[in-house]
């Protein structure tokens, strides 16, 4: 039914490489959604036309809609696609097939790829058919493929071999507590771990913060008993963290009589869930953070000797090499790497103050070695929970596209090393999104330096226009993309800051 159905769909004019990001069904409100997605611009008639097909197949007791967004791949995507397949299908044939044994053309309709490998591992058919499956779950379009004999022989293949990094235990920190006092504990408490540092589960733990929010809420026993427990957002100036403590009947006065702006100890326990650290209190009693608190510098893991999870791929830009095109490069880039990065997340919570950190659900990041772009570093992440369908619409990207990608935790390591040594550019960096990297970096052992530049305020001073979103800035320099990407928003960003330079004809501030 799925085949006769997009069948249909793809008779619709602007619909004809549409493939079906996701189907919703809503029991309680009787609603099935229909999420589809294109690759070329549509009508409000072709969303009608696609609104009565999809009608169709839908049991008459329940209401229909459709949505559709638009995801319009390059020939780079592609290409990183086909080496994924290559991974997840044929991991001996991965290894002697790399970026420069594809290549990739645009046409109508769709892209046309070819693979070099070695005659030996030639399975011909079946591999493009394999890819071409992968490739369509990602993007719309047809996709033609062919192998072919590579030049390369098998002893002149190098074979990365499999390293293992150096695990490196962090310390973890802790202050003395000032003005301690029981409030129901029996206990004294000494020390506390610095609330940046729980990022590890352990029967008991000590922390100590300024009260910056209470939540009061009631959940149903085991026994069907309507019961009380607290959301307290401690702060202890290194991080925030929301703590959950279940009343006691003997001292729920008591804890019921704190406010904001005390500070209190806390005693409990931690342990994972849904991929996050939780704490539960145990005991709450007062106490403070020592005047004057400045905090240890907290040691890094040392930057990890391999990539094992994602590789950055050479990136090579036409406009680069163009004759037709400015391609000096300011004294101030010379001898100097940034990266350039961009992410796509479940949301914009970039604290845990107001509950759990969303989560990075795509990066894509760009290297400038001596003002050009070098190399590139992109990869989808699992969030491991739901998309919310405004992100799904916002950004194309799809459940499908996140359930075999990798963790935050897999990722990181790698995305560490890809900074190393490196300025970190974005747009709405310092606000944004080197929250996000810092946070999913430091849970687990890394710290990254805070060298950044943001093209936001940079393109502020430089540029008199109505707005400083990407898009407008893009414009503003003739740069046309594919926006709410990570891959693509870096890449916009990168050109963005190379131009923004060229006019200041200096680096500004680290922020």
């Amino acid at each position: 039914m799925t085949e006769k159905f997009l069948k249909e769909i793809r008779s619709v004019e602007n619909l004809k490489n549409a493939i079906i990001g996701s189907v919703v069904l809503e029991s309680n409100k009787k609603l099935v959604t229909v999420r589809l997605i294109t690759d070329v611009a549509y009508s409000p008639s072709d969303k009608e036309q696609a609104q009565k097909i999809a009608i169709r197949y839908v049991p008459q007791y329940f209401n229909c809609a459709v949505e559709i967004s638009k995801l319009s791949p390059d020939c780079d995507m592609v290409k990183e696609k086909i080496i994924e397949a290559l991974k997840a299908d044929f991991k001996a044939l991965s290894v002697t097939v790399g970026a420069d044994d594809i290549t990739v053309t645009k046409c109508d309709g769709g892209f046309v790829y070819t693979v070099s490998v070695l005659s030996a591992l030639d399975s011909g058919d079946f591999i493009c058919d394999k890819i071409t499956q992968y490739l369509k779950k990602c993007y719309c379009g047809e996709f033609v493929g062919k192998c072919v004999k590579s030049a390369k022989k098998a002893l002149d293949i190098e074979v990365e071999e499999e390293h293992e990094n150096i695990e490196f235990e962090i310390p973890i920190r802790r202050f003395h507590i000032a003005n301690f006092s029981f409030l129901e504990g029996t206990e004294k408490q000494d020390t506390a771990v610095y609330l940046s540092d729980i990022n590890f589960e352990s029967e008991k733990v000590v922390v100590c913060g300024r009260i910056e929010d209470i939540r009061e809420r009631t959940y149903k026993n085991a026994k069907g008993v309507e019961k009380v427990y607290l959301n307290f957002t401690l702060s202890d100036s290194t991080a925030t963290m929301r703590v959950t403590y279940f009343t006691r009947q003997k001292s729920i006065d008591k804890i019921r009589a704190l406010k904001i702006g005390d500070s209190i100890v806390c005693t409990g326990k931690t342990e994972l869930y849904n991929g996050d650290i939780r704490f539960t209190v145990n005991v709450i009693d007062y106490g403070t953070t020592p005047e004057g608190f400045v905090h240890e510098k907290r040691a890094s893991k040392p930057v990890p000797k391999y990539y094992t999870t994602v590789k950055p791929q050479p990136y090579t830009d036409i406009s680069q090499t163009d004759m037709f095109t400015d391609t000096s490069v300011p004294d101030c880039l010379k001898g100097k790497t940034f990266v350039v990065f961009d992410l796509e997340t479940t949301g914009l919570n970039s604290a845990p103050t107001s509950g759990n950190m969303d989560k990075i659900i795509e990066i894509g990041a760009f290297k400038i070695k001596d003002g050009v772009i070098a190399e590139s570093f992109t990869t989808f992440i699992n969030p491991q929970k739901k998309l919310s369908e405004e992100i799904i619409n916002l950004t194309g990207i799809t459940e499908e596209m996140v359930a075999n990608a990798p963790t935050s935790d897999e990722v990181m390591p790698d995305f560490f090393k890809f900074c190393d040594g490196s300025i970190l550019v974005g747009h709405n960096i310092a606000g944004f999104d080197f929250k996000f990297v810092e946070y999913y970096c430091a849970r687990i052992g890394y710290m990254p330096e805070r060298k950044l530049i943001d093209t936001i305020p940079l393109s502020q001073e430089l540029l008199f226009l109505s707005n400083y979103k990407l898009n407008t800035v893009a414009d503003k320099f003739g740069i046309t993309f594919n926006h709410h990407r990570a891959i693509d928003d870096a890449l916009v960003t990168a050109k963005i800051f190379i131009e923004l330079i060229k006019i200041k004809k200096s680096l500004p501030n680290l922020q």
